[in-house]
């Protein structure tokens, strides 16, 4: 088998998520190029500080990802989401505390389909409820954060819409565009949905 190929072993049981035409998976070893080419077209909304060089991101995913698949305790499970077989964003499960059941929850769509945000807004909803599922039901978390630049108006809405609640604002956390920005803290416990937790 190819290094990276194939589902993360938490995920055995249920290695594909699905609603409607949506489809959550595992990221391959030919996706690594789009995402890099989304989180530099994006990077104003990324904690990532410049640019990301092709060879930087096969290194990260040989060093870190790949690995991650095969562990009962991956740091960070990275998933594309697909529409009619073509991927159009990617996120997961990042920063996992097993120890402590929690998780941050990642997300980024494609460029073209970010603009839109009647899409974005399905979309996001949609991924988010994919996420809490694999979290709380499959892996056992019973927490998940988020952190939205204060400029991301429509995410913010949806996370609040999503169950997650605003937990703290960071004051001028980043800078976007060479100004400072906030950024909003969500959290969501599994027993916010209605989840055991």
């Amino acid at each position: 088998m190819t290094q990276g190929a194939g589902p993360y072993r938490v995920m055995s049981n249920r290695p594909v998520l699905s609603e409607g035409a949506v489809v959550v998976r595992a990221v391959e070893p030919d996706h690594i190029e789009p995402i890099r080419c989304w989180r530099n077209a994006q990077i104003d909304v990324l904690r990532q500080s410049r640019p990301i060089t092709a060879e930087e991101q096969v290194a990260y995913f040989e060093r870190v990802v790949w690995p991650d698949k095969r562990s009962d305790r991956p740091s960070n499970i990275l998933l594309g989401l697909f529409e009619n077989g073509r991927m159009i964003g990617y996120g997961g499960l990042v920063h996992i505390a097993w120890d402590y059941g929690r998780a941050e929850v990642s997300f980024l769509l494609a460029t073209e389909i970010a603009q839109d945000d009647e899409r974005v807004s399905s979309l996001f909803a949609t991924w988010l409820r994919q996420m809490q599922g694999l979290a709380f039901d499959d892996l056992g978390l019973s927490r998940l954060t988020t952190e939205t630049y204060a400029m991301r108006t429509l995410h913010l809405r949806i996370l609040d819409e999503a169950g997650f609640q605003r937990e703290g604002l960071l004051r001028q956390h980043v800078r976007v565009g060479g100004r400072a920005m906030d950024a909003v803290v969500h959290g969501c416990l599994a027993s916010d949905v209605g989840r055991p937790g």
